[in-house]
């Protein structure tokens, strides 16, 4: 089937491809009534769309953005791309994504084909691997937008959870329930600015309530490893934690598989307080104590400060931070 081409219209329609090119633009201030019902109706006859690559070449705006994920599947991504997504239709933007499984090449490669693409602007999840391809694209003009993680402290522009202070409160809410020893899990976070602001959100609270700060209580878990010592050697010894305080929700679940496989019952014999909230933890028959971050607002709030650098002649670099939120439920008993 031959593609219909704009000159098809014009000709069906009897005029000029400048006349068919400014109704299809909205553009009828000169244009009679007579003329735009028949480019209407060749249109629909000859069910005529136009060519949005081509349109955007004139226009130099595509109306469509990039957002590059670390994993589609995460429960705090999907959240965020919702935020994104619902704030673009309202914008009258598209939206392309990309998932990287954490994998810096592929995140390389789904950048250059979102530049290739011509997109107005892009979100994204970074890897913190390609700081260098990133600081090119937005010198050439392209805006992007950061969140849900700080890498070094030079992103432009960042949307992110205020880390630091919610790893405080969630410390200084198990501090005041009676916990001394908390064991702290993490991802190692000496390369990534965000997880060591919440491990100092966690000595914060400890150093103002005279707690000593205890490294073998700094535990860490691998996401293709998992933990690097066992929960359960770190309760059987001399002096174990009562409480865990981890930091990102694979840990979490990780963790409460082992608990629960030991019969290490929650809160009885330690008690949990998880970074992220856990799908349907309501259900569970210890529902699990939370920092839960607002993603979907993380989504709204990069797409408007994307598509206010889109409009504007210059780029604004730009950080904001989101407040987190502490859920109570049973994980965590007083002692």
């Amino acid at each position: 089937m031959a593609k219909i081409k704009l000159i098809d219209v014009a000709n069906l329609a009897g005029v000029s491809k400048s006349t068919v090119s400014q109704y299809l633009n909205g553009r009828f201030d000169y244009m009679s009534d007579k003329t735009k019902v028949r480019i209407k109706l060749a249109v629909e006859e000859l069910n005529y769309v136009p060519n949005p690559i081509a349109r955007s070449l004139k226009l130099d705006k595509t109306k469509t953005i990039g957002v590059v994920v670390r994993d589609i599947t995460g429960f705090y991504t999907s959240r965020t791309i919702r935020g994104i997504d619902d704030y673009c239709k309202t914008s009258d933007y598209n939206v392309l994504i990309y998932n990287t499984d954490v994998d810096p090449e592929v995140e390389a490669r789904s950048l250059e084909a979102l530049y290739q693409l011509r997109v107005d602007g892009i979100i994204i999840a970074s890897s913190g691997e390609n700081t260098d391809l990133i600081d090119k694209y937005i010198a050439n003009g392209l805006p992007i937008v950061n969140f849900q993680l700080e890498h070094d402290g030079s992103e432009k522009s960042i949307i992110i959870s205020d880390y630091r202070k919610a790893a405080f409160e969630a410390t200084e809410y198990l501090i005041k329930l009676g916990h001394q020893r908390i064991c702290f899990v993490t991802q190692d976070f000496s390369n990534v600015k965000s997880r060591r602001d919440r491990y100092l959100g966690y000595t914060d609270a400890l150093n103002q309530y005279q707690l000593p700060i205890d490294e073998q209580l700094v535990q860490y878990w691998h996401r293709d490893s998992g933990f690097r010592n066992s929960p359960k050697i770190v309760l059987n010894e001399v002096n174990p934690p009562t409480a865990f305080f981890t930091q990102h929700l694979p840990i979490t679940t990780e963790l409460l598989a082992i608990l629960n496989e030991a019969n290490i019952s929650i809160p009885d014999d330690v008690s949990l307080l998880g970074f992220d909230d856990i799908p349907m933890a309501e259900f569970f028959k210890v529902p699990v104590t939370v920092v839960t971050q607002n993603p979907y607002e993380i989504g709204r709030e990069a797409t408007k400060l994307l598509l206010n650098n889109i409009a504007s002649e210059a780029l604004y670099a730009q950080k904001v931070m989101i407040p987190c939120s502490l859920i109570e439920r049973l994980s965590c008993k007083r002692i």
